[in-house]
């Protein structure tokens, strides 16, 4: 059950993430549920990445061959969460200019856009 507990925990933040985006009626609540489908794939990557009973990426003061977590997929993480906060950022930026053309954030009023 504990192996299983992070792929559920990144399947029902998915899940959650999808119904805000399908169901969101105002921009910035859609740019905050992309934000927590994101946040599922990093989970998703560190479940990927992660050694039962291994040790951290040190390797000085453990003898050779002691298992230990990947590096790799948690430089991954790190790297998916500053371009995650990049996109936020610039949608957020144009979720403002939006809304000071338009005057709404509403998507159904923007329909009409030529």
């Amino acid at each position: 059950m504990t192996a299983l507990l992070p792929w559920l925990v990144a399947a029902w933040l998915l899940g959650i993430g999808l119904y805000g985006i399908v169901t969101s009626s105002n921009y910035i609540h859609l740019i905050g549920c992309l934000n927590v489908v994101q946040s599922a794939t990093y989970v998703i990557l560190l479940c990927v990445g992660y050694r039962w009973n291994a040790g951290p990426p040190i390797f000085d003061p453990q003898p050779p061959g002691t298992p230990a977590v990947d590096p790799v997929v948690q430089a991954l993480v790190l790297t998916d969460i500053v371009i995650g906060a990049t996109v936020s950022a610039l949608l957020l930026a144009l979720a403002v200019q939006l809304h000071k053309r338009k005057g709404t954030l509403d998507p159904e009023a923007l329909r009409p856009m030529r």
